[in-house]
């Protein structure tokens, strides 16, 4: 789960990492209190959303007066922001956020994630501030400073130390840079993140370090324990699909294919994407229902999958462990039914009660397809979806 940057900055200065002063606001005339009440007479409008580039993009104005301001906050709210980590419709604008400038002496990237390689988290920091780090490491990796945490001893001064000298700081300044470091540190480890960064990190004219920026992506496993958190979710910035089906216990994401594929358990939905790929297919979602699916999770799974108008061909793939094949299957005749699907659908069922769930199938009077085997359905599917 991401946050919106008003959001992340709420929780920096939680944690005592300064930030410029901010409001955000969902209308221009809410952006013109926000405005009064921060004083001066030139603002930041910058766009919310869960995206990166939108400076590039259009999406963060520098304004003078109140009348400028108020035509950036009209023409930004209620619009679409398309940069370059959106897909192509765009992300929803439904805040903005009002920002005091400040003078910027110099810009640098200070980030932390969970690096699964060292099974530690990891801290990046580059003197090259402000700019996607993901094309600094490929054209300049020497400007990345990295330390990895000890999970027992934490982090370690020496590790901020090292970091203040790879961006090229004076000495003055490792003070106030470690105690950035171990408050983003605290903040990683007490609300479960999987990321957070800071781009820029800021050192403004009179010597200040500043948050000019600020992105957390939560880890979504561990949110039952974070309520207040959990709550901030904004599914407008997400996509629909993957929302529904987070609404009903399901792991969905969606790709860019034309064949959908339903499987119960990650590791068979992954192999079952392999093989579609291996016939010449491409798959349309990742859908896991699960090792304990209901009849009515695979209704709504069936659902979710036709309401992608890409999808030209289903492949549903069951291995009866836990559960049983048969109620599978009357989730299957339920679903079709229920939602009037379209497209060819393959059905693969190995497991407990596999015999008794293929006669269902059977004798359901739908045009379903059996396979016999997952490499008979991959192929089977990737020919039905070219009208084989």
């Amino acid at each position: 789960m991401n946050l919106h940057e008003y959001q992340a900055k709420d929780l920096f200065a939680q944690y005592g990492i300064s930030v410029p002063p901010a409001g955000v606001a969902a209308s221009a005339q809410e952006a013109l209190s926000v405005a009064r009440a921060l004083g001066g007479s030139r603002w930041v409008v910058k766009a919310q959303v869960h995206a990166g580039g939108r400076g590039k993009a259009g999406g963060i104005k520098l304004v003078d007066g109140l009348e400028e301001l108020e035509r950036a906050a009209r023409d930004l709210l209620g619009t679409r922001l398309r940069t370059a980590q959106t897909a192509a419709e765009g992300k929803l604008i439904n805040r903005v956020l009002i920002e005091q400038p400040c003078d910027i002496g110099a810009e640098f990237y200070l980030g932390a994630l969970v690096d699964r390689t060292c099974a530690r988290v990891v801290f990046m920091a580059s003197s090259a501030g402000g700019m996607d780090i993901e094309e600094v490491a490929a054209r300049q990796p020497e400007r990345i400073v990295t330390i990895e945490v000890n999970p027992v001893a934490g982090l370690q001064p020496y590790q901020c130390r090292r970091v203040v000298f790879g961006l090229g700081l004076d000495a003055r300044y490792t003070a106030p840079l470690t105690r950035i470091m171990d408050s983003l540190y605290r903040l990683f480890m007490d609300q479960d993140l999987s990321l957070v960064e800071i781009n820029p990190l800021v050192l403004t004219t009179d010597s200040q370090l500043l948050a000019l920026d600020a992105k957390i992506n939560l880890d979504d496993n561990a949110l039952y324990r974070h309520k207040a958190l959990s709550e901030l979710r904004d599914p407008s910035q997400e996509d629909e699909r993957e929302y529904r089906a987070q609404q009903h216990g399901l792991n969905y994401i969606s790709l860019d294919g034309n064949i959908a594929c339903m499987v119960n358990g990650a590791g068979l939905a992954m192999a079952t994407m392999d093989l579609i790929k291996l016939h010449g297919g491409e798959p349309a979602n990742f859908l896991d229902v699960g090792g304990g699916t209901t009849a009515d999770k695979v209704a709504e799974a069936f659902k979710i999958i036709v309401s992608d108008d890409k999808v030209e061909a289903i492949l549903v793939n069951i291995f009866g462990g836990i559960v049983r094949c048969d109620l599978i299957a009357e989730g299957i005749v339920q679903a079709i039914k229920e939602v009037n699907v379209a497209v060819p659908v393959v059905v693969r069922l190995e497991g407990t009660n596999a015999e008794q769930g293929r006669e269902l199938l059977q004798q359901s009077g739908l045009a379903l397809i059996a396979a016999s085997d997952l490499t008979d359905a991959a192929s089977k599917v990737v020919a039905a979806s070219r009208g084989q």
